[in-house]
């Protein structure tokens, strides 16, 4: 049997998750929302990947409070009207493919709030942009030209600790099977850990214990309002000498399973414009396997990793439980698919395609009924 096509058991509190195969779609801002509220677009772009036949759906970052969000057109679950608005969008969607998990990635830009769309510059924008003051462990820009965020106080940590617990209740509400928090790509509580954003001089920054502080009581704060399956994003360096790096993350990653972490996501970068990373096709690769390996933790790679052969052999070697995909299924929505005749898998599939598929590859779909949640 194919490895990527083999099932996997996510354990959590409340019993646990098993996934059908070890596909997952990594989360992809879409920039679509508005006032953090999942639209039309939502619907459509969520739809058509939970017909991918991949074994796990992760939404993009969601944003936990209105200043988390990365740019105004963010989604977010921070209340009710957010919360109403993504349920309603994810269960039409589910409706229209396959029971598959959901995992929805809870995030807090910190210093990288307040931006514009990618595809309009993506640099810090003022409130008569549409934007806010960002916050951050101290008051350092993420770029030299820009205007420095707001240290976050006492109060404003328990306002992002109690944010994180309560989004982690809403998606059990609605019905989300897994969550992610984000703790990469510069964000904020990737913020917190790296020396390079974070030089605070009370009990949240300076050694490595001090500056892991924070995102290990948001991770606890999480874990203690939401027993589902409860995993966390990593950046594993910083690719800046001085950074993070694959000690502290390996360091991280044990803290965490102490904690009650049931899986980890190992990405790197996002920290400093200064990184300098060395691209290539399974780059990230090495520092899934040492975490995977000094952890013992359940551990998903992501980056470049783009054909069936690929992801099989990235399994095959001990590298990772997970293999995660972002950009591809954007670019091919039906990867999963794709993968399964490669490798001789099977997937979930809507009745109304099972008549689209070449003679040599009708094994892949397996003979289920579209979903009725």
């Amino acid at each position: 049997m194919s490895l990527l096509f083999s099932p996997l058991h996510l354990p959590s509190p409340r019993g646990g998750l098993t996934l059908a195969n070890r596909i997952v779609i990594a989360p992809m801002c879409q920039y679509a929302a508005q006032d953090g509220m999942a639209s039309d677009w939502h619907l459509m772009h969520w739809g058509n990947l939970l017909n991918s036949g991949a074994g796990l759906l992760t939404l993009e970052a969601t944003g936990v409070l209105p200043e988390g969000r990365i740019t105004p057109g963010c989604l977010g679950l921070w209340d009710d009207h957010t919360a109403a608005a993504l349920g309603d969008k994810l269960s039409r969607a589910r409706r229209l493919a396959p029971d598959s998990p959901v995992c929805v990635q809870l995030a807090h830009a910190g210093r990288k709030a307040s931006s514009a769309l990618p595809w309009q510059g993506g640099q810090l924008i003022g409130p008569d942009q549409g934007g806010w003051t960002p916050v951050g462990p101290s008051a350092l820009p993420q770029l030299p030209a820009e205007a420095p965020p707001q240290a976050l106080d006492a109060a404003g940590l328990a306002r992002v600790r109690r944010a994180f617990a309560d989004a982690a209740r809403r998606a059990a509400r609605l019905g989300i099977e897994a969550v992610e928090i984000h703790a990469a790509h510069g964000y904020l509580l990737h913020q917190f850990l790296t020396p390079l954003a974070n030089q605070r001089s009370d009990a949240y920054g300076g050694s490595l214990e001090a500056r892991m502080r924070f995102p290990l009581e948001v991770f606890e704060a999480t874990r203690e309002a939401y027993d589902g399956v409860l995993g966390l994003r990593l950046s594993a360096t910083d690719w800046v000498d001085g950074g993070w790096d694959l000690a502290q993350s390996i360091e991280l990653a044990r803290a965490l399973k102490g904690l009650g972490c049931d899986f980890i996501h190992v990405s790197s970068g996002g920290a400093s414009p200064l990184q300098k990373i060395a691209l290539g096709p399974g780059y990230q690769l090495p520092f899934a396997r040492a975490i995977r390996e000094a952890s013992g933790m359940v551990t998903t790679a992501v980056g470049l990793i783009t054909d069936a052969a690929q992801a099989e052999a990235v399994l095959a070697a001990g590298e990772a439980d997970l293999v995660a995909l972002a950009r591809a299924f954007l670019y091919q929505p039906r990867w999963g698919w794709q993968a399964a005749a490669a490798l001789g898998g099977t997937v979930a599939a809507n009745p109304a395609y099972w008549r689209c598929l070449p003679r040599e590859a009708q094994a892949v779909f397996g003979k289920v009924s579209v979903g009725s949640r």
